[in-house]
């Protein structure tokens, strides 16, 4: 089991344009079209999946909004930070 981050700790390691909502990080990426979009889910997808770490992911017609927590644990992790990071990396 990985320690939930303190509040300290979350402000500092949490990765631009993502935000805290209670126990969760939530950024929306934006796409030009709906199969952008898609396409930017499924591989965040197999990133989740690689990571075996599965966020809430919302597809919308021109965004994606991704949720993280670390149901288990009961809050925010440093697993959370990490796949928000990989997230990034595929955009």
């Amino acid at each position: 089991m990985a320690d939930t981050l303190s509040d300290d700790e979350i402000e500092s390691r949490i990765p631009d344009d993502w935000e805290r909502d209670g126990d969760e990080i939530v950024r929306t990426y934006e796409f030009d079209s709906y199969l952008a979009g898609v396409g930017f889910a499924a591989g965040a997808g197999g990133v989740a999946q690689d990571a075996f770490h599965h966020p809430s992911i919302t597809i919308d017609y021109g965004e994606v909004e991704v949720r993280l927590t670390s149901h288990e644990e009961g809050g925010i992790t440093e697993k959370d930070v990490d796949l928000a990071e990989r997230f990034d990396d595929l955009q």
